[in-house]
């Protein structure tokens, strides 16, 4: 979708659907709504005072415009109760209106940014974002496209905030493309989507926005001693990868870099711990922390942020074959650690830790990763309810919780007691990959990583609730959410050391 921004009033724009919003309550119309509805004889505000329209959020009403206006009909938007009204807001009604616009078959459709409370860069911001992510349809392999919107103009009457709007409607543009960029990933066949695919997707984007990409094959990784990431994919005749993105602008060399981690599992069948099939389909998803960080770096580039930061996925198979890891097999990790393997389905974390112990040598500022780690995450907090936060330094953790504030992506802190630690002692090796039953299921899986994240200001991010939708839940499709991309960006948007 096109996106634009133009200066002047919103009645007289040329579309084929005009958007403006209401909070819930409001009696009446303000800003550009009051305009355009003076233009219509009253029309908008007819419905508000009717009680047929009452701003609740996500509700729409469309009213034709029979030829006062050159565009033929008007959506009017809900964005909920004013003590409640927050970016997010913006963002969940521009997504409910656009998809009400492409569903009557607009292709191109004019708005203003919502929420004049708001700073005219954020309100524009959020609109774009919400506007890309609603319009959002994973393009099915084979297919043709559905219906589409072609355009989206947002329109600034005021010439003093025009400027902030195109830079918001810019950096909206940006961050919610490279949220469906993770989408688009953690949506594609597992057939299709596997370790080199992934790859082969960071060197696009490394191209597409500026970064530097090396890409490690199992040999490297074994000359590294990454005995535990390499187990996990020995079972597959699909190698692993190891991906590398850098963004590393001028004048920074002296910076400390954040790095990024994602778990890039394209498809986990637990190996010999096997799942039970009905819960397999859905293990293409299992990369979604590696999709995550891909998309981040892509907005990170498109950005032009102007620090240091670096993406690691470490991308495999999790599957069953002769050559594959074994419950009661002990593994290397390259810092030297053993591990006495309890179950092939916790494989995220052995992945991971060969990539935390890789971030090491970058001497970082801080190390967040995110992964699609446990099923007890679901559990304890809800499918699409929140991600659990664990982490080392309490000041990252603020950082990341205020960036979930900002962004509407739920994050919610849980304990890192050194009783977790404890639970993955083992007789045979320095830790356990596992507690061996359900119980204290996330808190061990952070246990586990922390022994991996050393000398550094470290945070997880388990995002199993939020990374896939079993169903559609408005104004969001079915599938990949790409959770974690506007988090990181919003978070490395305002990053000081």
């Amino acid at each position: 979708m096109k996106i634009t921004v133009t200066s002047g009033a919103l009645a007289e724009q040329k579309a084929d659907a005009l958007i403006v919003s209401l909070l819930e309550g409001a009696a009446e119309l303000t800003g550009a709504a009051h305009t355009l509805n003076q233009t219509l004889n009253g029309a908008l505000q007819e419905l508000i005072t009717n009680g047929d329209f009452t701003g609740k959020l996500n509700a729409t009403a469309v009213v034709y415009t029979r030829g006062l206006i050159a565009s033929p009909r008007v959506i009017l938007v809900g964005l909920g109760k004013a003590e409640k009204f927050s970016t997010d807001k913006v963002r969940l009604a521009s997504a409910t209106a656009t998809q009400k616009a492409r569903d009557l078959g607009a292709k191109r459709v004019a708005s203003v940014a919502h929420g004049d409370s708001l700073e005219p860069s954020r309100a524009a911001q959020a609109t774009v974002e919400g506007a890309l992510l609603g319009a959002y349809e994973y393009q099915k392999n084979g297919t043709q496209p559905g219906k589409q919107l072609d355009e989206l103009s947002l329109v600034e009457a005021e010439p003093a905030r025009l400027a902030a709007v195109q830079t918001g409607a810019q950096a909206g543009q940006h961050i919610a493309e490279s949220t469906n960029f993770a989408r688009d990933l953690v949506n594609q066949p597992p057939n299709i989507c596997i370790p080199e695919y992934m790859a082969s997707k960071a060197r696009e984007i490394a191209q597409e926005v500026g970064l530097t990409c090396k890409i490690m094959e199992p040999a490297e990784m074994q000359e590294l001693g990454m005995g535990a990431l390499l187990a996990v994919g020995a079972a597959s005749d699909i190698p692993a990868r190891f991906i590398i993105l850098e963004h590393r602008p001028a004048g920074t060399d002296n910076m400390a870099p954040v790095v990024l981690v994602g778990k890039g599992i394209t498809f986990d069948s637990g190996g010999l711990s096997i799942k039970p099939a009905d819960s397999m389909p859905e293990m293409k998803s299992d990369m979604g922390g590696g999709a995550a960080v891909l998309g981040a770096m892509r907005a990170v580039g498109a950005l032009k942020l102007p620090l240091p930061i670096i993406g690691l996925v470490p991308t495999t198979e999790n599957v069953i074959g002769s050559t594959g890891f074994r419950p009661a097999d002990v593994l290397r990790a390259s810092n030297g650690k053993t591990i006495e393997i309890i179950s092939t389905d916790a494989e995220g974390r052995l992945i991971l830790a060969d990539a935390l112990v890789y971030a090491g040598r970058y001497k970082p500022a801080a190390v967040i990763d995110l992964a699609t780690l446990t099923g007890a995450c679901i559990v304890a907090l809800g499918s699409d309810m929140a991600a659990g936060l664990f982490g080392s330094d309490d000041a990252l953790m603020a950082k990341l919780r205020a960036a979930s504030d900002r962004t509407g992506e739920r994050i919610w802190p849980l304990p890192l007691y050194e009783e977790y630690r404890e639970r993955i002692n083992s007789d045979v090796a320095d830790l356990k990959n596992s507690g061996g039953d359900r119980f204290a299921g996330i808190g061990i899986s952070a246990a586990f990583l922390q022994e991996f994240a050393e000398g550094y200001p470290w945070a997880h991010l388990d995002i199993a609730p939020m990374a896939y939708l079993s169903r559609p839940k408005t104004p969001w499709a079915k599938g990949g959410t790409g959770f974690g991309v506007r988090l990181l960006v919003e978070l490395l948007q305002s990053w000081k050391n």
